[in-house]
C-alpha cells in the first residue's frame, strides 16, 4: 500500500512511518506520512494488524456458542454486541421477548454505552496530554462497571444477553447500586466539563481541527457520535426503533461544524441522555412476577435426579450461587418461550427427564438453533455507531455466512483524507476523536 506514496512523494518531502508500535495507534494501525516539515502532504492509511478472523469463526461455531465472540468486538462495550446478534437472530427465528428482558438490555446496553464513550474520550484527552481528565473518566467507568459486574458476574465480556431473553434477572440490589452510579458519574462529567468546554489549550487541538462535511460523512458511510457531529440527525434507535426505546423519551445531541470538539462533545451530551433512558427504564420496568429466592434452599441436584428415579421432587432445587436470578421462578419473565432456541431452566434439566433431553438436544451437534434457510439484516445503535449483523441460514446449527457491519471501519477509512493539510500534532486528535475499536475494526 505505501508503493502509491512513494511514487507520488516529492524529493523535498519526508516520508514518515506513524505506527503500529506508536501508542495512540494502539497497535493496530499504521499511518504513511509524506510531510513538508511537520505538515502533511499526503497520508495512507493501513489497517489490519489485530487478524481476529471473527466472520469466518463463527461459520464454523453454533448459533449459541459464537455469542462470546460478539462479546470481543467492542470489548468496552459488550451488551451492545450482545444484543445486536441475539436481536438479529430472534428476528430469523420469529422469537418474543419477554418485556422485562427488553427493559433490562436496554437498561444494560445504555449502561455500556457511556462506559464506550467514557473510555474514548479518556484516550482523547490523555493522548491531548489532559492526564487528570483520563484518571476522572475512568473513576466514573468504574461506577458503571459496578453495576454491570453485579448482575452479569463480570465487567467485560459478559456474555449475557441470551438469545430469547438475558441469563438472569437483576441483582435484588441493582436499583440503588444504578442510582449511585448515575448520580458520581454525573459528578465527573460535570468537573470535565468545567475542566475542558472552556480550555484554551483543548479547544485550540480540538476546535475547527478536522471538519467533516455531513456530505463527506455519508459518503464515507459514517454513523453514530462522529456522524451526528456533522448534523446529521440519525440514531438507529430512533430512525428503526427497536425493544423498547419507542416508550422512553429521549433527544439525539447535534454538532454544528463536525471538528474534533463537536465529536468530544456530542458524546459527552449523549452520556447524559443515557443516564436519563436508564432512569426512565427503571421506573418503568415491570416488576418480576416471582420475588428472588435464596440459592441455599432445596436440595442438590445430584440428590434430586435420583430422587426423581422414584417419586416426584416437591422440594426446591439447590442451584450454583452462579445461577442465582435464572431460577424455574423468574425464567418466563427473562427467557422467551421458545422450544428448541432456549436452554430450559435448570431445574427441569436436574429433575425430570424431558428437561435433560430438551438441554441435550440444544448443545447436542447438528441438533440446537436451526434457523430456517434464509437471511436477515438487524442493526442497533453501538458506541461508535450502526452495529449491524448480516446472517446467512443454510438451515444447519451454524450460519452460512456471518458478516458484521463495523462501524469503526467507515470512520476509521475516511481518516487519511481528513488529516490532509493539518499538521502531525493533529493526527492524535483526530484518530482519539473516532474512537478506533482494533476488535471491531479488524473482524
Amino acid at each position: 500500500m505505501t508503493y502509491r506514496i512513494q511514487k507520488e512523494a516529492r524529493k523535498e518531502s519526508l516520508l514518515l512511518n506513524m505506527g503500529p508500535s506508536h501508542p495512540a495507534m494502539h497497535g493496530t494501525t499504521r499511518i504513511m506520512l509524506e510531510l513538508d516539515g511537520e505538515k502533511i502532504l499526503n497520508a495512507e492509511l493501513e489497517m489490519g494488524y489485530l487478524h481476529r478472523g471473527f466472520e469466518k469463526t463463527c461459520e464454523h461455531k453454533t448459533y449459541f456458542n459464537l455469542l462470546p465472540y460478539t462479546d470481543r468486538l467492542n470489548y468496552v462495550s459488550p451488551l451492545i454486541n450482545n444484543c445486536g446478534y441475539v436481536l438479529t437472530l430472534e428476528k430469523m427465528l420469529g422469537i418474543n421477548v419477554p418485556e422485562r428482558a427488553q427493559y433490562i438490555r436496554v437498561i444494560m446496553c445504555e449502561l455500556s454505552r457511556i462506559c464506550d464513550h467514557l473510555t474514548a474520550l479518556a484516550a482523547l484527552t490523555m493522548e491531548c496530554g489532559a492526564f487528570t481528565v483520563f484518571l476522572y473518566k475512568m473513576k466514573a467507568r468504574e461506577f458503571i462497571w459496578d453495576v454491570l459486574e453485579q448482575t452479569t458476574g463480570v465487567r467485560m465480556t459478559t456474555s449475557y444477553i441470551r438469545i430469547g431473553g438475558v441469563r438472569a434477572d437483576l441483582h435484588p440490589d441493582w436499583r440503588e447500586t444504578t442510582k449511585k452510579a448515575i448520580s458520581e458519574t454525573r459528578k465527573v462529567l460535570k468537573d470535565v466539563s468545567g475542566l475542558l468546554d472552556k480550555n484554551k489549550i483543548f479547544l485550540n487541538r480540538t476546535r475547527d481541527v478536522a471538519v467533516v462535511s455531513p456530505e463527506f460523512a455519508i459518503n464515507y458511510g459514517w454513523t453514530g457520535p462522529c456522524l451526528r457531529s456533522t448534523g446529521v440527525y440519525y440514531d438507529v434507535r430512533k430512525a428503526h426503533s427497536y425493544l423498547v426505546y419507542n416508550k422512553l423519551d429521549f433527544e439525539v445531541p447535534l454538532g454544528e461544524r463536525g471538528d474534533n470538539f463537536d465529536r468530544y462533545m456530542v458524546r459527552m451530551k449523549e452520556m447524559e441522555q443515557s443516564m436519563r433512558i436508564v432512569e426512565q427504564a427503571m421506573e418503568k420496568i415491570p416488576e418480576p412476577s416471582s420475588p428472588s429466592q435464596l440459592m441455599a434452599e432445596g436440595i442438590e441436584p445430584s440428590e434430586a435426579i435420583k430422587a426423581s428415579r422414584v417419586k416426584k421432587v416437591e422440594e426446591k432445587i439447590k442451584l450454583s450461587p452462579n445461577l442465582e436470578g435464572s431460577e424455574k421462578e423468574r425464567h418466563k419473565d427473562i427467557m422467551a418461550d421458545s422450544k428448541g432456541n432456549v436452554i430450559p431452566p435448570k431445574e427441569d434439566t436436574y429433575t425430570n427427564v424431558e428437561g435433560l433431553i430438551r438441554h441435550f438436544k440444544f448443545f447436542m451437534m447438528d441438533h440446537g438453533i436451526r434457523p430456517p434457510k434464509g437471511e436477515v439484516y438487524f442493526s442497533v445503535e453501538g458506541g461508535s455507531g450502526e452495529l449491524g449483523f448480516y446472517i446467512v441460514s443454510d438451515g444447519t446449527d451454524k450460519p452460512y455466512r456471518l458478516h458484521l457491519r463495523a462501524p469503526c471501519l467507515h470512520i476509521v477509512s475516511s481518516l487519511e483524507e481528513i488529516i490532509r493539510g493539518h499538521f502531525i500534532a493533529d493526527i492524535i486528535p483526530t484518530f482519539g476523536s473516532m474512537n478506533m475499536i482494533g476488535g471491531e475494526l479488524d473482524r
